[in-house]
């Protein structure tokens, strides 16, 4: 049975714009282009939040989000934080930007500027753009957010456990724009200070439609939390974190419709990849699904993902066709009116399938981890080439190759506990092409160094 061109169409989208184009979503010149507002979580579960499963954790404005817009069942991250942020803001696997893991402190390797991010793509039709919270695409001047797209940035440039004294990595550093104004940061009041950063830049916009990408750091180790919020969740500090960013995504939602924008706002939620799961106490749920943080299993590409534009997305409504962060770039884009010409995009334009117009334009998806094709999803099928499992207290065993390759039915087995290659021979045969289509159609960036070369002592930090 051979791939078929619909097959490989999904894994590889062509023009972005002619796809706009082929779904009928054509730019309105009699309507103000949409205002974008995607909000990422660090390492939050598929069952951290109360429209996913959740009845401890309090998320009532996330939950209030997902009743007045569209909840995403299967949307896909990576399984670490520097890939998923490239996949969001350039649309395409990381593979072809070389950011396939994740980047430490003093690396001299990052974005690259054959890159073309959402804050670019969205500049050029007259946006504002701000970055505000985590980075984590590269360090150096030049892989910062000011350099890629982004008119504002108020932030972290990586992960805020990230500081070794003894190999000279510098304290947590919080940045406005490319000058650092707190040595070493401190984070309990981040997740406040962030939000206030973004309710001051939607204030600012004026008239003009404007990006905010608001990457908060939490609920990423070390977790923590305002006095506001320390010590009020029935499931501790990570609770106590969650149910801070559950706050702020409630000051965002009041800030937009007092500002009359709530119309002509897009607003994304979404998490990076899955619970960590070495955590210590009790921490993110993966909601029953196999896996977390650092694995290809669901539980670890698996997150939470919803969507609200009022007027455009239908309230309270349930997609469940495959979807990607890839997919929120490409979305982003057309709606507001991006011309990407000829460039290879592999995220594909969702909202003809969210409002209800077309179906799902996703039916395959790779998912790649350092590099590597770890598994594929094909529909209700996945099959997993190379696997990685948690050892004791949650630390993660050595990835070792599935030999042979195994499937699972993710409709009848979401937790990924019966391996039925065997039943289903054909099935894991048509994926194993797939994947090998794949392969050979996607051109490798340069990969990253070795993050060794990071960790040798007396190589000082350039400001």
């Amino acid at each position: 049975m051979r791939t078929t061109r619909r097959e490989l169409g999904s894994l590889t989208a062509a023009a972005l714009w002619s796809l706009g184009r082929a779904h009928g979503q054509q730019p309105n010149s009699s309507r103000r282009a949409p205002n974008v507002v995607v909000i990422l979580c660090d390492d939050l579960g598929y069952g951290d939040l109360g429209c996913y499963g959740n009845r401890v954790i309090r998320t009532p404005n996330i939950d209030g989000l997902a009743s007045e817009g569209v909840r995403l069942t299967d949307f896909y991250a990576t399984p670490t934080c520097t890939p998923s942020r490239a996949c969001l803001l350039t649309g395409r696997y990381p593979v072809r930007s070389g950011l396939t893991r994740v980047l430490i402190p003093r690396e001299s390797f990052g974005v690259p500027d054959s890159e073309l991010t959402l804050a670019e793509a969205l500049s050029g039709q007259g946006y504002k753009t701000a970055c505000i919270g985590k980075w984590h695409l590269g360090d150096r001047p030049a892989f910062r957010p000011n350099r890629h797209g982004f008119d504002y940035f108020y932030g972290l440039l990586y992960s805020n456990d990230m500081t070794l004294p003894l190999v000279h990595w510098p304290a947590i550093k919080l940045f406005r724009n490319t000058t650092p104004i707190e040595s070493p940061a401190m984070q309990r009041t981040l997740t406040q200070r962030f939000t206030g950063e973004a309710l001051q830049f939607i204030e600012g916009a004026g008239n003009d439609p404007f990006l905010l990408y608001l990457a908060y750091s939490m609920p990423h180790l070390p977790w923590s939390a305002s006095k506001d919020f320390a010590g009020k969740s029935k499931h501790g500090l990570y609770g106590d974190a969650v149910e801070e960013i559950d706050w702020s995504v409630g000051e965002m939602m009041q800030r937009i419709s007092r500002q009359g924008l709530e119309r002509d706002t897009l607003i994304v939620f979404a998490s990076d990849n899955g619970p960590e799961l070495a955590a210590p106490g009790p921490g993110g749920s993966a909601g029953g699904l196999r896996g977390g943080k650092g694995t290809t299993w669901e539980g670890g590409l698996r997150v939470p993902g919803i969507l609200r534009w009022p007027g455009r997305l239908p309230a309270g409504s349930t997609a469940a066709g495959v979807c990607s962060l890839m997919d929120i770039f490409a979305t982003a884009a057309v709606a507001g009116g991006a011309d990407l010409g000829s460039r290879v995009v592999d995220g594909v334009d969702l909202m003809p399938y969210l409002e209800g117009r077309s179906p799902s334009p996703r039916s395959a998806l790779c998912h790649f981890h350092r590099g590597t094709l770890f598994a594929i999803r094909h529909e209700r099928w996945k099959l997993h080439f190379v696997k990685i499992d948690p050892g004791p207290k949650g630390r993660l065993k050595p990835a070792v190759a599935c030999s042979p390759p195994e499937l699972y039915d993710l409709v009848s087995d979401p937790g990924e506990t019966r391996n039925v290659s065997a039943v289903h021979p054909e099935v894991a045969d048509r994926l194993q092409r797939l994947a090998e289509s794949h392969r050979a159609s996607i051109a490798a960036g340069r990969p990253p160094p070795s993050a060794l070369r990071s960790l040798l002592p007396n190589r000082r930090q350039k400001k």
